[in-house]
């Protein structure tokens, strides 16, 4: 069970507010979501987690002891989550409003957390470099920054780019990790495939 208190987001920190939200297409449920987030949380031995609601309606359902209720039938206006944690990797805070709705981002910040660890997987980073853009506010749209989308498909590749790194390039990489790790495909997970494509789209826009 994830060990996480939900609080009131009373002012947004995570800087410039996405203008043209989407529908998300994660394809996991809410329970999903949490199963993940819980995961990757222990990976990471975090402690102390919160998460922020920032729309009021939402905040309602907040109970005293930082429980939420999940019964949910209301489209929240206000969509923006953030997460915060403590851990070896630094006091992280991860915010998340590029989706329509609130537990969407939350999902976007667990593959997020997904990915940084990904970075790990073949020894390309040393001091827990993907992390460090997080210890402050972080991007405020879910993206991951341009060094983390290099290492993780690095990470993916088990190899790392030879001098420059040009967007055909990358494009190539990229269709080729999503055929091999597409869902429907043997080994396949969605969620490392929804990752390479926010790294491509970070990469190539």
């Amino acid at each position: 069970m994830l060990n996480a208190r939900f609080k009131p987001l009373d002012r947004w920190t995570g800087g410039e507010r996405t203008k043209d939200r989407k529908a998300a297409q994660f394809k996991a449920n809410w329970l999903q979501t949490l199963d993940l987030l819980e995961y990757e949380l222990g990976k990471l031995r975090a402690h102390n987690v919160v998460i922020q609601i920032e729309d009021p309606e939402q905040q309602k359902r907040i109970r005293n002891d930082g429980s939420m209720t999940m019964a949910d039938k209301y489209w929240p206006t206000k969509p923006g989550v953030i997460l915060t944690f403590e851990s070896p990797k630094g006091n992280i805070s991860m915010p998340c409003d590029r989706y329509k709705h609130w537990r969407d981002n939350l999902r976007a910040i667990a593959l997020s957390l997904e990915a940084l660890r990904a970075v790990d997987r073949y020894g390309v980073t040393r001091g827990n470099e993907q992390y460090k853009g997080w210890t402050q506010i972080g991007n405020g749209n879910g993206k991951m920054d341009r060094e983390t989308a290099i290492r993780f498909i690095e990470s993916l590749r088990g190899a790392r780019f030879g001098g420059g790194v040009y967007k055909q390039e990358i494009a190539d990489i990229c269709r080729e990790l999503k055929i091999k790790h597409h869902p429907d495909r043997e080994g396949g997970s969605h969620e490392t495939f929804v990752a390479i494509g926010q790294a491509e789209e970070v990469l190539c826009s």
